[in-house]
């Protein structure tokens, strides 16, 4: 699988996989063609097949380096000896991180993964639900602890998910709010909202 870099100096590749990204996010996945692309990086349709063979692989690295970027952060949160309310802020903090410094890579692999083929949209969906089950079993371990309320702890899973996902509408928003008082203020909220 593709990994893209955050720093120093990007592989032709990644730089393809960067701009693929941002095209499919504004675009759309089936409405991006190659040629698109192509001219998005200022090169020959041809020369981009010298890197990659096709759209396909282009949002499979995508969202695949994008689950690969969770998980391996997740197993260093199940290895930490902190107590559950401090691993789910923790994985909070990297959710945020990744939702604002890889936008377009994160907003692709959460919408456009269903275009996917087979099998790798499978092995997706398999690494999706382990990973929340996974989530699940540290807020499970919170509410044995007494530190989270008892809520069925999937349900927690899923809206913690989807309130970081929020993050999309305040980078469309036009209220100046800085990148940490939106990360402080929707730690805030959902810890408050599950503690005991």
């Amino acid at each position: 699988m593709a990994r893209l870099k955050t720093s120093g100096i990007q592989s032709r590749k990644e730089q393809i996989l960067d701009q693929a990204a941002a095209l499919f996010k504004t675009k759309g996945f089936n409405a991006t063609t190659m040629r698109h692309l192509a001219e998005h990086l200022q090169m020959e349709a041809a020369s981009l097949y010298n890197h990659i063979s096709s759209k396909e692989e282009l949002l499979r690295d995508i969202c695949f380096f994008v689950a690969d970027q969770f998980n391996e952060h997740l197993a260093q949160i199940e290895a930490d000896p902190f107590p559950p309310a401090q691993k789910i802020e923790n994985l909070l903090r990297f959710h945020i991180h990744m939702l604002i410094t890889r936008h377009n890579e994160v907003y692709v692999s959460n919408r456009d993964w269903k275009h996917l083929k087979e099998p790798h949209l499978s092995n997706f969906l398999q690494t999706r639900r382990q990973y929340e089950n996974r989530l699940a079993a540290i807020v499970q371990q919170g509410i044995e602890l007494g530190q989270f309320r008892r809520v069925h702890p999937h349900v927690a899973t899923l809206a913690m998910l989807s309130t970081v996902r929020s993050i999309e509408y305040w980078q469309r928003s036009k209220r100046q709010i800085s990148s940490r008082q939106v990360a402080e203020d929707l730690i805030t909220l959902i810890l408050k909202g599950m503690e005991q």
